[in-house]
């Protein structure tokens, strides 16, 4: 999500409204715990993660005029072990007419967000159909919505990381990844879009039914729907693989010329993605962008991103947040969290992406500079297991940061062969922190305890760094190093050393283990400067101390 990119996306910028206003909100004042987001752990029963949802079919009758939800939902799958009691999550607010466990009715109880279908036979295999309707709470980031966009309705959702239940019935867990049919009607004015390909549409008076599906198995927070008066139009890219990929974008009518300009960047954006990481996931189905009306960003819904009305210029303004949330069809939905504790692996992941474009497209100094615009303290706990704090700045920029250090401590060829790597062997599956970490060790050959302790596990804010030097009588620099920091005791790192005299440059690496350090470097005149990390690799604030 991009939060100004929840990739969701967000956007670190004004928004500016369509008549060229801003209304001021810009990232350093969204609080995501303002859109109802909680620690997400205690959301699901223990019994959920024996449930393993193999297909979901997903019917939507949309009834705009009065902001009513039609839902026939048939789930089949298997339990994991007996359970008399199979649970799924679903608002209590939604009005059930019936359900069925096998084609047979069954007793139930909806309380909260909890559906408990009674299973007292202990069935391993089971269809499960419920059907029901009302109008969905609109819960996190606009969870499900209705809403009106150039005199006519628009329909969308958004349901990261929890809300899918809102609108459907599902096993909410990240991991519990399924196939997917979905229906969706509204009136023959409206398309309507979701994940996978579109396998073909059907009208029936003034009704319109469009029927999508997926061959890749999908979470359902990314699981989305659409549904407004939209032009299409589309791009040709082939993938590195040779096969032609469907690239198709949706565009409110209002914004269709600025969408052809904002968007025309798409094939190159591939073709640099698939090259760092690996052939496009989902190269059998499409990648699309949906207009939508969430006002604060873009999500990346499997294969079919919802990009703010708002990021539509026609002057390419946002192309951070589009290499964003492509990158999320590899880095979140491809390869999945194994928990939200491990959201970085979403986040940071996408948001070093944007760093790794610019330094392909413009330089290692767009690199640089880019890293530097999203520095920051990160003092609110860990990178790992952020709690309420799932959409904050540290997931994304911090994550980019740890990724960033990764990289100069293993080497880029090691580096963009572990991303490749972990990429190929958790495609379509869930992937922890600690997943990631043993590929960096074993293709790196190094151990990286603490590196993850200090930066994910443990470590709260950056490191803090003061020096000062002197040139002895012996002709060496006494160069002493001090760390200040309070988030973490004694970081381990390296540091380039860049010492100028008058007729030359020299750049020494050394690995810091100490809190206080003296390092004693030879040098036959007296420097003019001491720069440390001169190429910005250390998320670090770091100050000389002159005597």
């Amino acid at each position: 999500m991009c939060l100004l990119g929840i990739s969701l996306y967000i956007s670190p910028i004004k928004f500016v409204f369509k008549n060229g206003s801003s209304n001021g909100l810009s990232a350093k004042d969204f609080n995501p715990n303002d859109f109802g987001i909680f620690e997400v752990e205690g959301y699901f029963n223990e019994n959920q993660k024996y449930i393993d949802v193999e297909h979901y079919n997903l019917a939507f009758d949309l009834d705009t005029e009065n902001e009513i939800l039609n839902g026939d939902v048939t789930i089949k799958g298997k339990l994991l072990k007996p359970l008399e009691e199979i649970h799924f999550n679903f608002y209590d607010n939604m009005i059930i007419k019936t359900i069925t466990l096998n084609g047979e009715k069954v007793n139930y109880k909806n309380e909260g967000t909890d559906l408990i279908i009674n299973n007292e036979d202990e069935t391993e295999d089971f269809t499960i159909r419920i059907v029901y309707s009302g109008k969905p709470v609109d819960l996190g980031f606009g969870s499900f919505e209705f809403g009106e966009f150039g005199g006519s309705s628009a329909v969308h959702s958004l349901s990261e990381p929890v809300y899918s239940s809102t609108w459907f019935p599902c096993n909410d867990l990240p991991t519990d990844k399924a196939l997917a049919d979905i229906f969706i009607t509204n009136d023959t004015s409206k398309t309507s879009i979701s994940n996978g390909y579109l396998v073909g549409s059907e009208t029936n008076g003034n009704r319109k039914t469009f029927h999508w599906k997926t061959v890749y198995p999908i979470s359902t927070y990314l699981i989305s729907i659409n549904s407004a008066e939209y032009i299409q139009f589309n791009q040709n890219y082939t993938s590195i693989t040779g096969e032609d990929i469907y690239l198709v974008h949706y565009a409110f009518h209002e914004d269709y010329e600025k969408a052809l300009i904002d968007m025309e960047d798409h094939p190159k954006y591939l073709e640099i993605l698939e090259n760092m990481f690996g052939e496009y996931p989902f190269i059998k189905e499409k990648y699309g962008v949906a207009e939508f009306l969430w006002r604060n960003g873009a999500m990346e819904h499997q294969t079919i991103t919802g990009m703010s009305f708002r990021y539509y210029t026609g002057k390419k303004y946002f192309t951070d947040i589009l290499v964003h949330e492509l990158a999320h069809q590899w880095w979140g939905n491809a390869v999945g969290p194994a928990t939200w504790k491990d959201v970085w692996l979403n986040e940071g992941f996408a948001k070093y992406t944007e760093a790794l474009y610019w330094e392909k497209t413009k330089g290692f100094t767009a690199l640089q500079s880019t890293m530097q615009s999203i520095y920051g303290d990160f003092n609110n706990g860990t990178l790992y297991n952020p709690g309420k704090d799932l959409f904050g700045s540290k997931v994304y920029n911090k994550g980019a940061w740890v990724l960033h250090m990764l990289r100069k401590e293993v080497g880029d060829e090691t580096f963009f062969k572990i991303l490749k790597t972990y990429y190929s062997l958790f495609k379509y599956k869930n992937a922890s922190t600690e997943d990631f970490k043993n590929i960096c060790e074993e293709l790196s050959g190094k151990n990286l305890n603490q590196f993850f302790k200090q930066w994910l596990y443990e470590g709260t804010g950056i490191l803090v760094l003061r020096y000062n030097w002197e040139f002895d009588k012996n002709k060496n620099i006494k160069l002493k190093l001090k760390q200040v920091q309070d988030g973490f005791e004694n970081y381990h790192f390296s540091i380039d050393v860049l010492i100028n005299s008058k007729s030359s440059e020299e750049t020494e690496k050394f690995y810091i283990t100490s809190r206080d350090t003296v390092l004693t470097i030879p040098a036959n005149l007296k420097p003019v400067e001491i720069e440390l990390d001169p190429e910005s690799w250390l998320l670090a604030h770091i100050w000389e101390e002159k005597e």
